[in-house]
């Protein structure tokens, strides 16, 4: 049936009936009248400041829960090792470190939304408010009706005046953060100065690599390139790996009146000098020997290093020299470390400070 076709008696009038938050009316080519708002219900914090105070209380209580849970997952971070693992029904055996730190944050972060949403729910005003659509662009009267509404919403939520959830709300706020701060400590091990320390100490012998044999001075000759690692290390290690790309060391012998520089006399042995493997350029392994120039060269980048003049770099990308390792020999006859090398092997140490 259109509305052609309903009874004239039957058809709304034009009229206007006021209400306490909106108005009734009738358009002149719409039939349906405007519903408007439905009447606004106070609730008990509204009306009773004794109700308004104990939903602060609970507010605030969330907020401090909020901040005690960031505390206890700083505290379960420095105390819980990462290894041990406890039982939680029905899950079963799980990382006791995770667990305490998912259980933590995820407290903390529930009890700040939990505050605001009861906030939100008691305490700020929840009368609603109808507006009319308007153009994107925004004139004066709207920017100054904008602002008188944002101050308006702020008086409605009690901001200032209810210090209590404020304060509480700040101090959760601003230790949630911590959380991720702490995290960054789990990204790794910290370098502490094992970047400046070999597994080369006094006294620990030369071992040939492919051998495996403790090395005399007569086992090298004029001419060759032997490569060898410091007494005690092996393959089977755990972190062999992770030694040798620091502690990898080539072996050349050199007629001792050809020595340029004269620490690197002083510390070899009847001509006999041990640099790192390490290229300082991007740590690949030097391997290529000229036995007429005492040339190295690095295959990576044709780095090339004079072994006579204390490896100093006479080609390529390589900014530092290679670090010399100081020898002597011991009472046995083998050839032995007198210390660590002086300086950090490797590429960029330098750079990376």
């Amino acid at each position: 049936m259109s509305s052609q076709e309903i009874p004239e008696e039957n058809l709304p009038t034009k009229q206007e009936t006021e209400s306490e938050h909106g108005s009734v009316a009738v358009a002149d080519d719409n039939p349906f009248a405007d519903p408007g708002l439905p009447p606004h219900q106070h609730r008990i914090q509204d009306i009773d400041e004794k109700a308004a105070r104990r939903s602060e209380r609970a507010i605030a209580f969330l907020f401090t829960l909020s901040m005690l849970a960031t505390v206890g997952f700083i505290a379960a971070f420095v105390t819980i090792p990462a290894d041990k693992n406890i039982f939680v029904w029905p899950i079963g055996h799980i990382s006791g470190l995770n667990f305490a730190l998912g259980l933590t944050l995820g407290l903390a972060l529930f009890c700040i939304g939990a505050g605001a949403v009861h906030w939100a729910r008691t305490l700020m005003s929840d009368v609603e408010v109808a507006d009319e659509r308007h153009a994107i662009e925004a004139p004066a009267e709207v920017k100054a009706k904008v602002m008188a509404d944002f101050r308006a919403g702020a008086e409605e939520s009690q901001f200032g005046r209810r210090k209590l959830i404020r304060n509480t709300m700040f101090g959760a706020l601003a230790l949630v953060p911590l959380s991720g701060v702490v995290l960054l400590r789990d990204l790794g091990p910290l370098p502490e100065d094992k970047l400046r320390h070999t597994k080369w100490a006094k006294g620990k012998k030369l071992v040939n690599m492919n051998t495996h044999e403790p090395l005399r001075p007569s086992d090298v000759q004029v001419g060759s390139l032997t490569f060898a690692m410091p007494e005690g290390m092996s393959e089977h290690d755990h972190d062999f790996q992770t030694q040798i790309a620091k502690a990898a060391l080539m072996i050349v012998r050199i007629q001792p009146e050809n020595i340029k520089d004269k620490r690197e006399l002083e510390w070899s042995h009847e001509g006999v000098v041990a640099y790192s493997k390490i290229c300082t350029h991007v740590g690949c392994p030097i391997s290529l020997y000229e036995q007429q120039t005492h040339h190295v060269l690095c295959p990576c980048h044709q780095s090339t290093f004079d072994l006579s003049d204390g490896a100093r770099v006479i080609f390529g990308p390589a900014g530092h020299a290679l670090p010399q390792l100081r020898i002597g020999v011991n009472e046995e006859g083998y050839l032995e470390a007198l210390g660590d090398f002086e300086e950090p092997v490797g590429p960029a140490f330098f750079e990376r400070g």
